[in-house]
């Protein structure tokens, strides 16, 4: 869970709630405020989610390293670059 998350859904709880009291108390400038502080709430949990699963899918295509130290060559460019040699 990242940052973008916890704000937004902080943001849509107390929107609902400031929502709530508006309702309660027939303040309608109190409603709006809070309907309009869930929807910046939620779209902000919204990108934060966008955010995770960016996050998530570009560590699944970070290709797997050697387990040499100090080596940051792939074993697919390990592969390539033996087949050059090769060919």
């Amino acid at each position: 869970m990242n940052k973008d998350q916890v704000k937004g859904k902080v943001k849509d709880v107390a929107g609902r709630v400031e929502r709530q009291v508006g309702e309660w108390t027939g303040d309608e400038g109190k409603q709006v405020h809070g309907a309009v502080k869930q929807v910046e709430g939620k779209v902000q949990n919204a990108w934060g989610n966008a955010k995770d699963a960016g996050n998530d899918a570009a560590e699944k295509r970070t290709p797997n390293r050697t387990s040499e130290p100090g080596s940051s060559e792939t074993e697919n460019e390990k592969d390539v670059r033996s087949r050059r040699k090769a060919g």
